[in-house]
């Protein structure tokens, strides 16, 4: 199988409300020799103020996202999702890729109306993280690499910090590409040093192998991220499937408590063990392939417990309702933004069509294809589009409601639900940047200038025409 390592860089953090400014990817073989590579860019979306923060890191100049020889980010996802379908199949690798440059991605399609928001993972395509495969080596081979300790003695695991350390003196951080060649770097050290290893974590991306593994109810190690510390390692075993949603694996954990208390035990005291730290029972995301490994010698009373767990499917089938009982729908909760709304449901087969002839359509056409969408996160996804791209195309009415909506949402009030960045937000990081000593005030001043034509328009009145 080949490999397609890839990078992001952003507007911010937020993959619902930023966006990708870079993409860049190297495919290669199954060891590690180099197919093709591409490193490719994009303008700014019109609606999008970037993070300060993001471009202080990045470096990217105000100039560059509006640059005009840029495609538009419509433009871009087309670009992407051609390469993927091209280089289908292939495991799709990067660093801390599945928390964050998968989950963009995903929103930049759903975004721009592709049709295969999960890309990346469907058509024999799968997907690892070289984050999770450093946890992974941290804990089980930890004299395979050299690990960069900070000056309160923690070990980190920054890809700018253990690239560098261990051997890859060519890595120019904060840019895509370099970030793809380190991590590259990394997955040959690892390949290399640690077949059995790495062949453990090749199996964990693909979700019936993983699945497969756990349901032989044997003792194993998942290794985690720890906030505070180092990678956190529970010794389990599956303990059944919330029910509802099969990616999502009850893990309990063999050494935190006795099965046998929790399988007589009222509903009440399992849900306990669920929510209630230190836990009993974890979870992992099996479609999102965790770092589990397999255990050498389990204790006698790890395998004691495991057997116990293995025989009790009442008890799994509770665990499953409870699983499913932790986040209740509150039906009087307002409707979260559009952004918000990506996994609710996936679209039906004539949305799809749809969606695929909206992409090779004029914005006529497209304009026609919105009105026709079933999917009401479409409907209001593909005006968004054409407001921005054809804004020719709109009405009277429409002008005045797509103005409207701008302006509130960049001065928008700072709310727990104003996840983006909105003018207030960018002008306080500018502060707080400029306090900073290496602060490059060039880039500053030209950031500065930039968000003015931000200014113009979110102090206009909001109130609705």
């Amino acid at each position: 199988m080949n490999f397609a390592f890839y990078d992001l860089e952003t507007t911010g953090i937020s993959p619902a409300f930023d966006q990708p400014l870079q993409f860049a990817a190297i495919l290669t073989d199954g060891e590690f020799r180099e197919i093709e590579r591409v490193n490719l860019r994009c303008r700014i979306a019109p609606h999008i103020i970037p993070s300060p923060w993001a471009l202080a890191v990045t470096g990217v100049r105000p100039a560059q996202l509006t640059d005009p020889s840029l495609p538009t980010l419509f433009e871009f996802t087309q670009e992407i999702s051609a390469l993927i379908q091209r280089w289908s199949p292939a495991i799709w690798t990067g660093f801390n890729s599945i928390r964050f440059d998968e989950e963009m991605l995903r929103q930049a399609f759903y975004q721009n109306l592709q049709p295969d928001v999960f890309a990346t993972q469907f058509n024999g395509n799968s997907h690892l993280d070289l984050l999770t495969a450093l946890y992974a080596t941290w804990h089980s081979q930890p004299d395979l690499l050299e690990w960069p300790v900070d000056d309160t003695g923690r070990v980190r695991f920054k890809l700018d910090m253990v690239a560098p350390l261990n051997g890859f003196t060519a890595h120019n951080a904060h840019d895509a590409l370099g970030d793809v060649e380190a991590t590259l770097h990394l997955a040959k050290l690892i390949a290399e040093g640690a077949p059995a290893l790495w062949a453990e974590l090749l199996s964990n991306s693909s979700k019936s192998q993983l699945q497969a593994r756990l349901e032989t109810f044997q003792p194993m190690a998942l290794v985690e991220r720890s906030r505070s510390g180092p990678p956190l390692v529970t010794y389990g075993c599956f303990c059944g499937y919330s029910k509802g949603n099969p990616n999502e694996a009850a893990f309990f954990d063999l050494d935190a408590a006795a099965p046998a208390d929790l399988i007589t035990a009222d509903d009440a005291a399992i849900m306990a063990a669920i929510t209630t730290s230190p836990k009993a029972i974890h979870t992992i995301a099996v479609n999102k392939a965790p770092a589990l490994l397999a255990v050498p010698a389990p204790s006698p009373q790890q395998m004691q417990r495991a057997e116990a767990i293995a025989n009790a499917p009442e008890f799994r089938t509770r665990v499953a309702h409870a699983l499913a009982a932790r986040f209740p729908k509150d039906p009087d909760a307002p409707e979260p933004p559009v952004e918000k709304q990506i996994f609710d449901g996936f679209y039906s087969h004539a949305d799809k069509a749809l969606l695929a002839e909206f992409q090779r359509s004029d914005w006529p056409r497209r304009q026609e294809i919105v009105a026709t969408l079933g999917d009401t996160r479409l409907r209001q996804l593909g005006r968004r589009l054409i407001a921005f791209y054809a804004p020719e195309l709109l009405s009277v009415q429409e002008h005045s409601q797509y103005a409207a909506w701008m302006r509130e949402r960049w001065s928008a009030p700072d709310t727990p639900g104003t996840e983006w960045t909105t003018l207030e937000k960018a002008r306080a990081a500018l502060d707080q940047i400029r306090a900073k000593a290496e602060a490059d005030l060039e880039l500053l001043s030209e950031v500065e200038a930039y968000l003015k034509q931000f200014s113009g328009v979110a102090e206009w009145s909001s109130r609705p025409i």
